[in-house]
């Protein structure tokens, strides 16, 4: 299982196995931060695997190196149906893409298709400047002459008739 956690960088098993497997794996890791042919052959002596050992060493302790520790993550995905074990999924800290960076940038994308693009934003308020002082200007002058001639005849009105009486 080991072998197979450092060649595919992340496996489902069950939490029992997964605890058990990181008290095995981590401590071959932290071998691995210092390259010498000595580490190099006490961490094949337990994992038995030349593609793992050279995986750890060139690949994956490029990523880990700096971290002081805790080298695994365990998520817990539910319980399994036949035997009602509960199943996690077991993986390399660094390797996770998803909890890593492109998270955020999944979020900004999914923000982005919502409102409008800056390219509209930026015509619309061009298109709209232009259709309003246009339409502005024609509709007030036949507005304002209209209203003015309602005020001013009852105005006259009323002075008429008390002219008359």
């Amino acid at each position: 299982m080991a072998v197979s956690l450092l060649l595919h960088k992340r496996i489902n098993t069950t939490v029992a196995k997964a605890k058990a497997l990181r008290t095995y794996v981590e401590p071959l890791i932290t071998q691995a931060k210092e390259d010498t042919t000595h580490n190099r052959r006490v961490v094949f002596g337990e994992l038995q695997d030349k593609k793992a050992v050279s995986e750890l060493f060139r690949e994956i302790i490029v990523k880990i190196g700096e971290r002081p520790g805790g080298y695994t993550r365990i998520l817990r995905t539910g319980i399994r149906l036949g035997d009602n074990a509960e199943m996690c999924m077991m993986e390399l800290v660094d390797y996770n893409e998803s909890m890593l960076g492109t998270k955020t940038a999944a979020k900004k994308t999914a923000r982005r298709s919502r409102k409008k693009s800056t390219s509209e934003k930026a015509e619309a308020p061009k298109a709209k400047a232009a259709a309003k002082p246009a339409a502005k200007p024609a509709a007030k002058p036949a507005t304002k002459p209209a209203a003015k001639a309602k005020k001013a005849e009852p105005k006259a009105g009323k002075k008429d008739d008390k002219a008359a009486e």
